[in-house]
């Protein structure tokens, strides 16, 4: 099991329903190592509603590259 991340913690796991917290967040940066896992996060936010916001970058940090790709809420 790997360790929540910052991005993790903005999910809204554990909140109420019914109040203005259920709503989606309008903006997510999702970050981590360029691999499937990590294109099944972005997949499924897409699936959710969300819509790509710009390119992904790609940075290197010595072992992996890790990915970011901007993703918002809502039509466009």
């Amino acid at each position: 099991m790997r360790a929540a991340s910052r991005s993790d913690s903005m999910r809204g796991g554990g909140r109420e329903t019914g109040g203005p917290e259920d709503r989606p967040l309008r903006y997510r940066l999702i970050t981590g190592v360029d691999d499937a896992t990590f294109c099944e996060r972005v997949s499924g936010l897409l699936d959710q509603g969300y819509r790509l916001h710009g390119s992904p970058t790609l940075t290197f940090n010595g072992t992996d590259v890790i990915a970011a790709q901007a993703l918002i809420w809502g039509e466009g």
